[in-house]
């Protein structure tokens, strides 16, 4: 899934922010170097979204002057499944009596530096009643 940031040149460098999610602020020397800036703010700033148990905000449409920025996969499912479970009013807890398993590892599908199986989040998402559909689109 990709973010639209707005990449700015400053007196200093590159300044890069997201509209979506204003937690990811970054900066670079070169253009290049805020775009690899960019991915990393944008993972690092979904981890405040899953310690405070919020739902993340989905990408809104790029402007003109915006460049897109990628979440890796693995942690959009993530995403889709903590915006699921707080839609839904889901524990961590709860989930885990759900998938038949220890709260320890619905701690660790829930981190998103720890790498977790598709099917892993696509059984807790079949838990809470929906399905995850993965799809192919033009780079």
């Amino acid at each position: 899934m990709n973010y639209p940031a707005l990449i700015e040149k400053d007196n200093i460098g590159y300044a890069v922010s997201f509209r979506d999610i204003p937690e990811a602020l970054t900066c670079a020397d070169t253009f290049e170097d805020a775009i690899i800036m960019a991915e990393d703010a944008l993972l690092t700033a979904m981890d405040f979204y899953f310690e405070t148990n919020r739902a993340v905000p989905l990408p809104s449409n790029p402007q003109n002057n915006e460049t897109l920025i990628s979440l890796p996969a693995s942690a959009w499912a993530k995403v889709l499944l903590l915006n699921e479970m707080v839609n839904q009013g889901i524990t961590n807890a709860e989930l885990a009596r759900r998938l038949n398993t220890r709260p320890q590892e619905v701690q660790r599908i829930m981190n998103l530096q720890h790498t977790t199986k598709i099917d892993t989040i696509s059984a807790a998402l079949l838990s809470l009643g929906k399905h995850l559909n993965i799809g192919v689109s033009p780079a």
